[in-house]
């Protein structure tokens, strides 16, 4: 099969790039021919669309329709499609997945378990689940997401000074992840916390590697924002860290036997 990272046309930033070949690494052993993958929380469909790349027939679904109408504008592939649907109406469909992708979605929910547990009855036997989420004790969380999320729910002076500040300084506050309008972390998990939801909806990790460390935390972000060589050893570093430093987690799962 073909095994190469696809072209890298819609990331731009190490950390995007890094777990997207991530999941195309672990996902090698899938033949792409007949091969049948669900992104869950697909957004604007960047992942969709170079996994779509490699030969695989992709279904991406949102609840979001504004970020699968940016998805159908964007997308290029015969073999990708999406659509405004949750996952748990799939489980109708009867459908069965050879791999489901669930990246930088389940600090979204205010219930990953039913999702889970949804993704469990789609997902074949001998199938792999890529989850991918931000570590909810790492810098980024700690530093940035959770104080601005504080700010943002008082809609005080501090916030609309915040907003000012960060405008001034190119932040628009978008992501080439989703257009979807409400992007609010609600879960932060811990490495111990991730492991127990895997075993709550029977599920094992069997892969589980760090994502980046310092880049999205200011005003280290105003450097590696301008310099990819920052990004690159950023990266780097947190391959080295102990998981409880890391911004992020990259994970594969398998069903429970």
């Amino acid at each position: 099969m073909k095994t190469e990272t696809p072209n890298f046309t819609r990331y731009t930033r190490i950390v995007d790039i890094k777990r997207l070949k991530f999941i195309t690494e672990n996902l090698k052993w899938i033949q792409p021919e007949n091969a049948k993958i669900l992104d869950v929380g697909c957004g604007n469909g960047n992942m969709s669309i170079q996994l779509g790349m490699l030969g695989y027939n992709v279904l991406g679904v949102d609840i979001s329709e504004k970020a699968i109408k940016k998805a159908k504008e964007t997308n290029t592939q015969p073999n990708v499609d999406f659509k405004v649907i949750s996952a748990e109406d799939l489980v109708a469909e009867g459908t069965k997945y050879d791999a489901i992708i669930c990246s930088e979605v389940l600090e979204h929910l205010d219930n990953p378990s039913a999702l889970l547990h949804t993704i469990n009855e789609i997902l074949k036997d001998n199938g792999s689940l890529v989850v991918t989420v931000p570590n909810g004790n790492g810098p980024r969380e700690t530093l940035m997401t959770k104080p601005m999320q504080w700010m943002q729910r008082n809609d005080n002076w501090l916030w609309k000074f915040t907003k000012s500040f960060k405008r001034a300084l190119g932040y628009d506050g978008k992501t080439i992840q989703s257009d979807a309008d409400d992007l609010e972390h609600v879960q932060f998990f811990t490495k111990a916390q991730l492991t127990d939801l895997s075993k709550n909806t029977k599920f094992r990790i069997e892969v589980f590697e760090n994502a980046d460390f310092l880049e999205d935390v200011f005003p280290v972000s105003l450097l590696t924002k301008k310099i990819v060589f920052l990004q690159r050893l950023d990266c780097k570093i947190a391959d080295l860290l102990p998981h409880q430093l890391t911004g992020g987690f990259h994970t594969i799962w398998k069903k429970a036997s």
